[in-house]
């Protein structure tokens, strides 16, 4: 049976794998995101993932799965905040507007990456400048791309989705454990 890691310090997604019922194990890549430069967010994901499954050590009994998530606004590309100003920056330009948040999934294994993305929908509310202050004062917005965590306060923030709820706090639950099965069960060679 192969040994299922997480190439991941989220503790958002460590709670969602969890959720497959599948035992797994946390080896945190060292990948540097800095140096992918690319303006569309689903070749971006779908890059940044497979730079952090290919840059954790695999042993042959193993399966690395590698997540990164954006949030894109238009064409802008919304990351992790550098500062508070940032994040207010963020917050502001998605009050009242509809976004996307990608995620790109590549699980890697005897010598193949097998990759997938998933892309929800989100529409916030128009935010007022006292309820931003008060956001961005906590600790949530700063570890999160586009600067709010749905499954916390931020989630306040939501009018609708349209989507895989999940895959907006970090992981695709549901559609990572259909391919898991899939390639669990499918003969080697």
């Amino acid at each position: 049976m192969k040994k299922l890691i997480l190439a991941s310090q989220s503790p958002r997604r460590r709670e969602l794998l969890q959720l497959t019922g599948r035992p797994f194990s946390v080896r945190v890549s060292g990948f540097e995101e800095s140096g992918v430069q690319e303006p569309d967010p689903v070749r971006l994901v779908r890059a940044l993932a497979k730079g952090k499954a290919e840059a954790v050590p695999m042993a042959e009994d193993e399966i690395i799965l590698g997540c990164d998530t954006v949030v894109a606004l238009e064409k802008e590309i919304l990351g992790k905040p550098r500062d508070e100003a940032d994040a207010r920056r963020m917050l502001r330009a998605l009050s009242g507007r509809t976004h996307s948040v990608i995620t790109g999934v590549c699980i890697r294994l005897s010598g193949r990456c097998e990759q997938f993305e998933s892309k929800t929908r989100v529409t916030f509310y128009p935010l007022s400048e006292a309820e931003i202050a008060a956001y961005t004062a906590t600790p949530e917005p700063y570890d999160k791309a586009g600067a709010y965590g749905i499954q916390e306060k931020g989630g306040l923030f939501v009018q609708r989705i349209e989507g895989d709820y999940s895959n907006v706090v970090g992981l695709p639950a549901a559609e990572l454990e259909r391919r898991l099965r899939l390639i669990l069960d499918r003969p080697e060679g």
